[in-house]
């Protein structure tokens, strides 16, 4: 059996459940976006230093993206096609949890007085991407939800998630001794 379905071929993609709609649609572009963070958290996790203790929630966070691609990926009226675990949506402990390791982190780093420019070592550098693609996940779902719909607490989950993505980046940083650059506006 191919790999390949030469389903899309025209243009048009299938959500779960049957429908069919442009590749161009709000839908289609939150549920890519939100897999281009899930490949992003993949890459920060292989940069990670072996043993490193944001593995774990990495993968967690990997898991939690393919849940909130699944819904996405899912016209309202499909998502108890799914299954009972997507009834009610992302469960609300998903960002409680997200709140609890960022204070948990942020209060082990030194406090910001100005703004940092995205970098440090490759983890750090692969979290700060992660953060950037959240945001412009996050902000599709935003579009879509001006549209149609969008499953409950996702946009939360992902906003939330940028700022966990953030603070991870400069945890990374920290526990591998690299500094963070501040911002020192525009060098002539």
């Amino acid at each position: 059996m191919a790999i390949y379905t030469r389903g899309g071929d025209k243009g048009d993609t299938g959500l779960f459940g049957g429908a069919r709609v442009p590749k161009s649609h709000p839908r289609v572009a939150a549920y890519g976006a939100v897999d281009e963070l899930n490949s992003c958290a993949g890459a920060a996790r292989a940069a990670l230093p072996a043993g490193s203790d944001l593995d774990a929630p990495l993968a967690r966070v990997q898991a939690e993206c393919f849940f909130v691609g699944a819904l996405l990926a899912t016209p309202p009226e499909k998502v108890s096609a799914l299954g009972p675990a997507f009834a009610g949506g992302l469960p609300k402990e998903a960002v409680a949890r997200l709140e609890a390791e960022m204070d948990a982190w942020d209060a082990e780093l030194p406090a910001l007085k100005s703004f940092i420019l995205p970098g440090g070592g490759p983890a750090g550098a692969a979290l700060h991407v992660a953060r950037a693609v959240a945001r412009r996940a996050e902000r599709a779902v935003v579009e879509l939800s001006a549209r149609e719909p969008a499953p409950d607490g996702v946009i939360v989950y992902l906003n939330r998630l940028s700022t966990w993505l953030f603070v991870a980046a400069r945890r990374a940083n920290a526990r591998e001794g690299r500094a963070e650059t501040p911002w020192k506006g525009l060098t002539k």
